[in-house]
């Protein structure tokens, strides 16, 4: 069976696209990006390609792509857009998939949806991305918590940044999630350094695959 996986983060720029674009280069997957707000200075989509060094018909098109870069509720509102939970539905793809939302798992899709509950709504298995930087704690205990309370699976956490042991260590133990590995600072980010990085900290064995 073909794995799919839906990437949400503890906070915003914690380096979630980056191990998104790491994780499809290493499955062989394609990306989906649903939700894209910000445009200015690049998309996700982008990013992920380059990052991962991924064929364009592995890339997905977003369903909505919002100008302004902000929560996408306020962004579609402030467009005349609504986002409709009909026109989310997962697109049928060979191989893995790897959805990515936006922000973390509370950010509001609608007034009336959360990003939690359209993961929810899908029943994917979901891959925390959480930052060791301080305060990671209190983030990815409360987003582990925020999934549960909603019944989903939660395959795993992956961490980006410098090692914090204790942090690592308290989050997995006390959140009852499976350590992935950690994506570790990389100076000259390019898809050799980000597969390097990716292949010596984590097993695509842990992804299925």
């Amino acid at each position: 069976m073909s794995r799919k996986f839906v990437i949400t983060g503890t906070d915003t720029d914690i380096g979630k696209t980056v191990f998104a674009a790491a994780l499809t280069a290493a499955l062989g997957g394609s990306y989906w990006k649903p939700v894209q707000a910000g445009l200015a200075d690049g998309t996700d989509s982008e990013t992920v390609a380059r990052l991962g060094g991924l064929d364009p018909a592995r890339i997905l098109p977003e369903r909505y792509r919002l100008k302004i870069p902000a929560s996408p509720h306020f962004s579609a509102a402030e467009e005349g857009i609504t986002i409709g939970l009909d026109d989310l539905d997962i697109p049928q793809v060979d191989g893995p998939l790897i959805i990515e939302g936006a922000g973390g798992a509370l950010v509001p899709v609608n007034p009336e949806l959360l990003f939690a509950d359209l993961f929810a709504h899908w029943a994917l298995p979901v891959i925390i991305v959480a930052s060791t930087r301080l305060g990671t704690i209190n983030h990815s205990l409360l987003t582990i918590e925020a999934l549960r309370s909603r019944g989903l699976s939660i395959h795993g956490i992956a961490f980006t940044g410098r090692e914090v042991r204790d942090s690592e260590q308290t989050i997995c133990a006390m959140g009852a999630v499976r350590r992935l590995g950690r994506l570790p600072m990389i100076d000259q980010l390019s898809p050799t350094t980000l597969k390097a990085a990716f292949d010596a900290n984590f097993s695509t064995a842990d992804f299925g695959s």
